[in-house]
């Protein structure tokens, strides 16, 4: 399990670099002229722009959670693509045709539409719409071509699981609740009287969420609706949050689920149990006993197994979740992975219930294992990709069908995931969403690199994007781009940005120092109760192998990185003056504020430090890149999304403010609107911020001074 990571517009104007037009960087809806005709005196190009632009974003698409029919002769999955009236990402589900390769659309036409989940005879498939407004459950049978909507929900519904018989599907469900309250208003307001708005009051521990904003009371619960239509029907209670994903017994009788629905689950953040849930009375019976968090069950095909994800809780800042199996009734419970140094997630069990399907990843790439009962591991699918467009996160997902056909998002690093088919070892490429991409455009190689850390030798492996076109011994300035997390890890994955850099002639380097996941529990678990600290000398070793291998300027070298990434370019500056010019995005500069403000309040300082900020005040800034800020020297920029509640803003402005009062040339760029996660969410901000960075490192290589 990867546990709570910190760290996944006039301003960008000023920072236009050679090469990007301006229009790359405004949003659409600024852009109020008409395209004019060619002046006389303007620059005419030769030909097509062959190298990736901002603009290029606009006409993305990628391939996301593939669900392959039971029967395994289609696949619904998610399409989302960046449309530019809207400057943002739509979602719609489209069917393939898993012989002919035959694209269908099925949703998404007038609103978006994701969630797509099966019936168990493949004869209508649920998903989640906002056609008409609000995100509601729908049903299409796929026989008749017609779409229903189920559901008239005041919250959006997720989880959905279909009851065996196809008569019935759970789902889970924010139930809102009063808000606190203290006093009263000091009289009735008069008739036609505009009073402000009244107080707002929280009282729990976790009051605001980054992407949701200050969040409203209430908790989620498990719900069951008829797949016709009709009421639905609320199966559990309590002031607690009952989560997906559901799994259903094959009698439809019991529904398990994973939640903490112990008094404490404000301040335990990583506990949980197994549940199984009596459908018709509503009873909840807890089946597992640990501290730890157990979560994400799958009913066995025969009904008598329950296979599950879950560690024991040693208080780390990383763990490998491990696969168990047990009996129906919580007993007889077995570790299937404690050899198995690696994560499993998303599990599904093989239709002959001998063995579970799960995906993994493995040094900065993504698979899926078949792991039989006897705990032993074979590789049914590789090159999964998919976790985002900006930067070469691992990630992708993927489905079985009853006959072990496997669905799958993956594709090669140059052109966004696509949707693949695998059946008997051989994997089939279904989809081209980014034809046009492919064909028009250059990308930047990707290749492998790896080095001995300088620190104790630790082996460390990383990625670098060339420039398109790049020749064999030519030197070129690099970006070193670190990953977040920092329990994450980046791979041969398309990315945006690195494909961005590159086209403006920039190496860029994409590391996976010491903290990464994929490498093992305890290359993950080196920076437990010590970041940032040694992965400072892993980044700068992957950085002069990249000088060794006669790529990298070592006279003009670059930095930046997003969130963990923040942190290690803030740190990096703070040790030493070797690149040239530096973007901090989203970064942590002062531990004992971020604790106290970010959306973790019970998992930061317990799990990442190990006190509290009055318990131990040294151990926080000693691990507070706010610590170094009088050793910089390097010209930096500070990027934050304007409504981060994971890396609050007030990080970025208070290391901006500090770079200030000590004459560091800095500049300090908010992305409007954007969320910790979101920062990249909208094309023009995804565009525009890269070159804001790539503007800022112009600057500092060609020597120019304010």
């Amino acid at each position: 399990m990867k546990l709570l990571a910190i760290l996944a517009g006039s301003t960008a104007l000023a920072f236009l670099p050679t090469g990007l037009a301006a229009q790359d960087a405004v949003p659409p809806e600024s852009q109020t002229e008409a395209p004019q005709a060619a002046s006389a005196t303007g620059t005419v190009r030769e030909g097509p722009e062959r190298r990736f632009t901002g603009a290029d974003l606009f006409d993305l698409a990628i391939a996301s959670d593939p669900q392959i029919s039971p029967d395994g002769s289609r696949i619904a999955y998610v399409r989302r693509s960046n449309d530019v009236m809207s400057d943002s990402t739509r979602s719609a589900i489209w069917l393939v045709d898993t012989r002919t390769g035959e694209e269908t659309p099925l949703a998404g036409q007038d609103g978006n539409a994701f969630s797509p989940s099966w019936s168990p005879k493949g004869d209508r498939l649920a998903y989640v719409s906002t056609s008409g407004g609000s995100a509601q459950l729908w049903v299409r049978f796929m026989d008749a071509g017609e779409a229903v909507r189920l559901t008239g929900l005041p919250t959006a519904p997720s989880s959905m699981a279909w009851s065996p018989d196809g008569r019935s599907i759970a789902y889970t469900m924010l139930v809102e609740d009063d808000a606190p309250k203290l006093g009263s208003a000091p009289m009735n307001r008069p008739e036609g009287a505009e009073w402000a708005e009244p107080l707002e009051i929280y009282d729990l521990l976790t009051y605001r969420a980054d992407g949701a904003g200050y969040l409203k009371p209430g908790f989620e619960k498990i719900f069951v609706i008829p797949a016709t239509g009709g009421a639905p029907r609320q199966l559990t209670f309590g002031p607690n949050h009952d989560g997906g994903p559901l799994s259903w017994s094959p009698d439809g009788r019991t529904i398990y689920f994973g939640a903490n629905r112990n008094d404490d689950w404000q301040t335990d953040p990583l506990e949980g149990e197994i549940h199984a849930l009596d459908v018709m009375s509503g009873r909840v019976t807890q089946l597992t006993s640990r501290d730890g968090p157990d979560h994400s069950p799958r009913v066995s095909p025969d009904g008598r197994r329950i296979a599950y994800l879950g560690f024991d809780d040693a208080l780390r800042a990383y763990e490998n979740d491990d696969l168990y199996v047990m009996d129906r009734d919580g007993s007889n419970r077995r570790l299937l992975t404690g050899d198995w140094d690696f994560s499993p997630t998303g599990i599904e069990w093989a239709s002959d219930g001998r063995a579970i399907y799960a995906q993994y990843d493995i040094a900065g790439e993504t698979r899926v294992a078949r792991i039989a009962l006897d705990g032993s591991v074979r590789d049914v699918v590789e090159g999964l990709s998919g976790g985002g467009l900006d930067r070469p996160y691992t990630g992708g997902s993927f489905s079985v069908s009853d006959n072990d056909a496997i669905a799958s998002t993956g594709g090669p690093p140059t052109r966004p995931a696509e949707l693949r088919f695998t059946r008997g070892g051989d994997t089939r490429i279904l989809t081209d969403l980014n034809r046009s991409l492919r064909e028009a455009k250059v990308m930047g190689e990707v290749r492998k690199i790896t080095t001995a850390s300088s620190h104790d030798g630790m082996t460390i492996e990383g990625w670098l994007t060339l420039p398109p076109g790049y020749v064999e011994g030519q030197r070129v300035p690099l970006i070193l781009e670190i990953h977040g997390g920092p329990f994450a890890a980046y791979g041969p994955h398309f990315a945006t940005d690195n494909q961005l850099y590159a086209a403006a002639g920039y190496a860029v380097l994409s590391p996976n120092p010491r903290g990464s996941t994929s490498y093992g529990e305890a290359f993950a678990n080196a920076i437990d109760k010590t970041y940032p600290g040694n992965d400072y000398f892993d980044l700068i070793s992957i950085v002069d192998a990249a000088i060794a291998e006669g790529i990298a300027d070592p006279d003009a070298l670059f930095v930046t990185g997003g969130s963990g990434g923040g942190v290690l370019t803030s740190w990096i500056v703070g040790k030493t003056d070797r690149f040239k010019a530096a973007a901090t995005q989203k970064p942590v500069i002062n531990w004992a504020t971020q604790v106290l403000t970010a959306d973790g309040a019970a998992f930061f300082g317990t799990y990442w430090l190990g006190a509290q900020p009055w318990e131990d005040p040294d151990l926080y800034w000693s691990r507070s890149p706010l610590s170094l800020v009088g050793n910089v020297e390097t010209p930096t920029l500070v990027v934050v999304g304007s409504e981060d509640y994971r890396t609050p803003v007030s990080e970025s402005e208070q290391y901006y403010t500090a770079l200030r009062l000590r004459g560091v040339p800095t500049a300090l760029v908010k992305v409007p609107g954007a969320s910790h996660g979101s920062i990249a969410a909208r094309p023009s901000h995804s565009a525009a911020k890269a070159a804001a960075i790539l503007a800022w490192f112009e600057r500092y290589k060609q020597g120019w001074q304010r």
